[in-house]
């Protein structure tokens, strides 16, 4: 059981962290003239394993994720999961699967690739979510909005 609430809660934590510094200019375990370590920033960041597309937003090069969405060439929909629910997106509950981020049960929720939640971070770099450090808005960079043009036209009806 604390093999999925630690990275749970460590998850929430920079969920917390990311809503109130994402736009400070801080890079994931630069230290400080004092020596003292700061905290990481979370960022997009697009990976494939197989012919599944991963969109994350987490932070880099680790398993802290506080957002995940999954998709196959030629699907209409995508798989959402994480510890934020994105705002405003036409989500539809699916059945319950295992969670790519803890490992554990979790109800795999389905969002159309087409959502304007979606394309709004590919062309504005801004996605509005909400979880239990409130409501906020993740930003992408104009390299992490390529990513996600790049991840969208991946999964795209139209590329099969």
């Amino acid at each position: 059981m604390f093999k999925v609430l630690i990275p749970a809660v460590a998850a929430l934590g920079l969920v917390a962290f990311a809503a109130q510094s994402r736009d400070a200019e801080v890079t994931t375990g630069d230290v400080m003239a004092h020596g003292e370590m700061t905290m990481p920033v979370m960022g997009w960041s697009v990976h494939h394993e197989g012919a599944l597309a991963k969109l994350a937003y987490g932070v880099a090069n680790s398993d802290q994720l506080a957002l995940m969405v999954t998709c196959m060439p030629g699907d209409r929909t995508a798989a959402v999961y994480g510890d934020v629910q994105v705002e405003g997106a036409r989500l539809t509950h699916a059945s319950y699967a295992v969670d790519p981020l803890s490992g554990g049960e979790a109800e795999e929720t389905q969002i159309s690739l087409n959502d304007p939640s979606l394309t709004a971070l590919a062309q504005e770099g801004r996605m509005t979510v909400t979880g239990d450090a409130g409501r906020f808005q993740l930003a992408a960079s104009s390299e992490e909005r390529r990513l996600v043009r790049d991840f969208l036209a991946y999964c795209s009806p139209s590329r099969t």
